[in-house]
């Protein structure tokens, strides 16, 4: 059966739930080898392979923390000796954990809100992209959020790591569009999706409730398969003259 992304190699990093959890089990139904990344959960990478694996697709899980090289460069080098190249990156892997105003945030959540997000998007692209030209080009996509385009109360350390991700994800495109290496970042909206239901929690609201602060013009929650969708375009040759764009998909929450 023929794919948009037929013999491809990627690594989807996060993909044990929510959003690279969609993403994966959708670029492996279109023809892609997909290594599948988590860092604390091994059940759920493992249940992610199992479903793309019973779907007849092809997949492997690798523990990492993107937030250390060592692990990086692992996953990196365990994806080329499996399958001989690495086509595809998608850095997905985020984390917010605390629900508090910035003079209250502890510094040891600040830097590892930076460290998973800005430094983990970083090392995934340091180490992937050698690899990508050894093979004359590949494709990165970069998970940022509309909280670049927003301020939000208690979520300063998110907004300014997802914010720091549009630059990097601009500046890599820039230095790599003439090795035929296309970077280009997705900045989400309000996603059903685990992250977004335990800020609902710590908001003391049911997710419905909690999503109704951003009054969204389409009128409901994003489900992780939407993004996905966008995430395969990226890395399809549908969008082979995209270079450092960032798409929205965030059902119109920055329109006013």
């Amino acid at each position: 059966m023929s794919g948009k992304l037929n013999d491809k190699v990627a690594i989807i990093t996060g993909s044990g739930v929510g959003i690279g959890r969609a993403t994966a089990i959708l670029f492996a139904k279109e023809g892609a080898k997909v290594v599948v990344n988590n860092c604390e959960t091994v059940e759920d990478g493992e249940h992610v392979v199992s479903l793309i694996k019973a779907a007849d697709g092809e997949a492997i899980y690798v523990q990492a923390d993107v937030s250390k090289a060592a692990d990086v460069q692992r996953m990196v080098r365990t994806t080329v000796d499996k399958y001989g190249k690495l086509d595809i990156l998608v850095n997905n892997a985020g984390i917010w954990e605390e629900y508090t105003l910035l003079a209250e945030l502890p510094e040891e959540v600040w830097d590892r809100t930076m460290d998973v997000n800005v430094k983990g998007t970083f090392l995934g692209m340091k180490y992937a992209i050698p690899e990508m030209l050894k093979r004359g080009g590949g494709v990165i996509v970069n998970l940022a959020s509309t909280s670049c385009f927003i301020a939000e109360r208690r979520f300063v350390d998110y907004q300014a790591s997802k914010s720091a991700i549009i630059m990097l994800n601009r500046a890599a495109a820039l230095e790599y569009a003439p090795k035929n290496i296309r970077i280009n970042v997705i900045a989400p909206g309000v996603i059903r999706t685990r992250m977004v239901y335990r800020a609902a929690q710590k908001a003391g609201q049911s997710l419905e409730e909690y999503s109704k602060q951003w009054s969204i013009p389409i009128g409901r929650l994003a489900e992780p398969e939407e993004i996905a969708k966008v995430a395969l375009f990226l890395a399809s040759d549908d969008a082979s003259y995209m270079i450092g764009s960032i798409v929205l998909v965030d059902g119109g929450i920055t329109i006013p």
